[in-house]
């Protein structure tokens, strides 16, 4: 059994910044009360931003209360789901909060997805009902009979926009393909119709702070993805978790950069959720590249931003840059992937603000660690310390019990209020990442002596080659740091006579020639023989997730795809 950290044991409370807490007096309040609140004490103060059209908490609210009276006529009732495939528009964070306030479980959907993923996603929550874009309206209604979703509900792009936008919208928005005609069929709804046919006067759910709020999918990079259960209490002392870890920022002040997809649990703790309890504005990014990034921090001026690293290193290498005022941001918080150091020195250079490295999973709602924002020390390469009332260890990648000394490579598991209660329907799958209270993340890292951590790879990713343990991640490092790679990944392939050796796939930067015979010499320099790779293959662009982190799982599939059909 895994036993418990003692206090002397929690190294990392030495670096926590002035006013962060070890621990915290939770508020027991759920985000439908949340909301309420702070439209009371904050009516008039910008809520939500997008493409300059504005709401207040005031008008945030009401539109709330009525899509949930809407929800409510549907028939839908406490414990329904709910679907949600929309990108980072007004629709996506009012649809949330009104499913939540009459009780209903949230299933947030990723609008790229496939037909076949959407269908397993909507099918294994049970979704009734289903809320998306009209660009997407016509395949869900075709893709309903499969499924248990009764009413479908379309927003536009078009639905609030500033003027002069909204009068030309209808005129341009199908010729850019940024608006489609959807089709009639039984049970399906317009939006503002939505809004517009109902008064604020639905009565809220009795919510429990331990029933489940949302099933949050895995993105599925290390396997099936599952429907993580997170529930209300879960979600509500994260972001208390987050507010305590950065004690100057004040209620009613800051305006964020919702550029994280609010599909992911990262966007939706440290953006959404977080700027409703903090009163602050959010300035929602509907296509979160580089030139509209650079665009909404010029018009917005945001003051905290949340990003991931390929944000960052496309802002900077984007031409708009030159032209773009980033004094506005104050901080920066990034995760989902390692941020370069070179990366963090030109941005905090170009902003004069401090990035933040972080760590977080799906089912940890999902933050356990961060650097510290200011007065602790920062260590570029770790993904900082553990957070209020968090608890972290490394163990031994066998028995999954022993402790590791510090330096030393094994699992790393957290224990803290924010871990899921368990994946829906899949009892095993729960076991086996929750044991005793602690959360098992198949996350390889270490622990140094301050008590900062380091994630070195998935568990799932580990070649072997020779006997030898490789992390593909140690090997990405070093050629990173080529001078012509923009973007390296390394995976392990049969080798009849090491059981696997490496292959690395390279991106190389715009101009940038080279052989493979030029990169194997660079690493031989660099790494054990035994990590050295013996095949390197060229690509254009290497396949990511919406979060950017790249899906080596799904080069690994590319390559035994390949491999088979060459037998």
């Amino acid at each position: 059994m895994v036993g418990e950290i003692r206090y002397e044991d929690k190294l990392w409370l030495k670096s926590y910044e002035i006013g962060v807490p070890e621990t915290i007096d939770y508020e027991e309040i759920c985000l439908p009360d949340i909301l309420d609140r702070t439209a009371k004490n904050f009516p008039e103060n910008k809520a939500l931003i997008f493409l300059g059209y504005t709401l207040n908490y005031r008008q945030f609210k009401d539109m709330v209360d009525r899509f949930a009276a809407c929800l409510v006529d549907f028939g839908l009732k406490k414990g329904d789901a709910i679907a949600i495939l929309l990108p980072n528009m007004i629709q996506c964070v009012v649809a949330y909060y009104a499913v939540l306030k009459v009780g209903g479980i949230v299933v947030m959907n990723n609008p790229l997805y496939s037909d076949q993923e959407l269908e397993y996603q909507f099918n294994d929550s049970g979704s009734k009902a289903l809320i998306t874009i009209d660009l997407l309206g016509n395949r869900m209604i075709d893709l309903r009979p499969r499924t248990k979703i009764q009413q479908i509900v379309y927003a536009s792009i078009g639905d609030y926009l500033p003027f002069p936008q909204s009068l030309l919208f209808p005129l341009v928005g199908r010729k850019k393909k940024l608006a489609a005609d959807v089709k009639a069929a039984p049970d399906v709804y317009k939006w503002k119709d939505c809004i517009a046919r109902y008064s604020p006067g639905a009565p809220s759910a009795k919510i429990d702070f331990s029933d489940v709020a949302m099933y949050q999918y895995t993105g599925g990079t290390t396997g099936v993805s599952k429907a993580v259960e997170l529930t209300h209490a879960n979600l509500s002392k994260q972001i208390q978790q987050i507010k305590a870890w950065f004690p100057k920022l004040e209620y009613g002040t800051e305006t964020l950069l919702g550029a994280l997809p609010y599909f992911h649990v990262f966007g939706l703790s440290t953006t959404m959720n977080l700027s409703v309890y903090m009163g602050w504005a959010q300035i929602l990014v509907i296509r979160p590249q580089p030139g509209p990034l650079l665009l909404a921090i010029r018009k917005f001026r945001p003051t905290f931003a949340p990003l991931v690293p390929t944000m960052y290193i496309g802002m900077l290498r984007h031409p708009d840059i030159k032209k773009t005022d980033m004094n506005c941001i104050k901080g920066a918080f990034s995760g989902s992937a390692p941020l370069p150091v070179e990366v963090i020195n030109d941005f905090e250079k170009a902003t004069g603000a401090v990035i933040v490295e972080g760590f977080g999973m799906t089912e940890t709602s999902p933050v356990t660690h961060i650097n510290p924002f200011a007065g602790g020390a920062r260590k570029v390469g770790s993904v900082g310390v553990p957070i209020s009332d968090t608890l972290a260890r490394i163990v031994d990648l066998e028995d999954g019990v022993t402790d590791m000394p510090a330096g030393e490579r094994g699992e790393l598991i957290v224990k803290g209020p924010q871990v899921m209660r368990g994946y829906k329907g899949k009892p095993e799958e729960t076991a086996s990442a929750l044991r005793c209270g602690w959360c098992y993340t198949g996350d390889i890292a270490t622990m140094d002596e301050d008590g900062y951590f380091y994630i070195v790879d998935r568990k799932k990713d580990m070649i072997v080659s020779g006997g030898y343990n490789v992390y593909p991640r140690d090997i990405d490092e070093v050629y990173f740091g080529h001078p012509k790679i923009q973007e390296a990944c390394t995976i392990g392939v049969p080798d009849s006579k090491w059981g696997e050796h490496v292959k690395l796939f390279v991106v190389l930067k715009e101009g940038e020639t080279a052989s493979q015979e030029e990169l194997i010499e660079f690493g031989n320099t660099r790494l054990a023989p035994y990590k050295l790779p013996t095949e390197i293959e060229f690509r254009r662009e290497l396949p990511k997730t919406n979060m950017g982190k790249i899906l080596r799982k799904q080069l690994r599939a590319e390559e035994m795809e390949r491999r088979q059909k060459q037998q």
